[in-house]
């Protein structure tokens, strides 16, 4: 599959406030990938319009859509990318558990929500990214007391072994002023795990 940037999100839950919505433009992003709580028609229908690919778990929260699979896994250049909603994790967003869920799902990468908190971190040559929550809501157990929720999402760009993944924060200066901040990690599988 030719490279295409691949949108990455999740625990939407308030679909009204949608910070980064004038952002997504149709024809820019070749596949969305939604980890759960999508929870509203709407919502749905606007994430269509953006890309026809469309990929949807389950959350905790989506009772209205029975048949979603709890975890799928899609292939993007050699990488194999896992991704669920994370509620079935247990202990939740633990790094030793989410290395279990990897290994079980045979995936190179393992996108995670559930915490609405922003996370990426490479174990033992797996790649872990947890988008947060796209319109900032609220969670409870996940954040210290007083911190508020930061709205974020991803964007993949895969080519070959490589992925370069593009982290959108909406974040609030000591004026109350909103900005959008972008920081770039990027993962390269290693060639011994290519060949296993």
């Amino acid at each position: 599959m030719a490279s295409r940037l691949v949108l990455v999100l999740g625990d939407l839950f308030i679909p009204d406030r949608a910070p980064f919505k004038k952002l997504l433009t149709p024809g820019k992003i070749g596949q969305i990938l939604c980890l759960g709580n999508l929870t509203d028609k709407e919502t749905y229908d606007f994430l269509r319009q953006i890309a026809p690919d469309l990929q949807i778990v389950k959350g905790n929260f989506d009772v209205d859509a029975p048949n979603l699979a709890l975890s799928k896994v899609v292939t993007h250049g050699t990488l194999r990318i896992g991704f669920t909603h994370g509620h079935t994790i247990i202990p939740p967003g633990d790094a030793d558990s989410l290395l279990i869920t990897a290994r079980h799902m045979d995936v190179d990468v393992l996108l995670w929500g559930g915490t609405h908190k922003f996370e990426a971190y490479e174990l033992e040559g797996k790649f872990f990214v947890n988008p947060g929550s796209a319109t900032g809501a609220f969670s409870s157990g996940w954040l210290p007391d007083g911190e508020e929720p930061t709205p974020s999402f991803c964007l993949m760009d895969v080519q070959g072994d490589v992925l370069v993944l593009y982290v959108y924060q909406l974040k609030t200066d000591a004026n109350g002023v909103e900005n959008v901040g972008v920081e770039k990690v990027s993962f390269r599988r290693s060639s011994s795990q290519a060949a296993s």
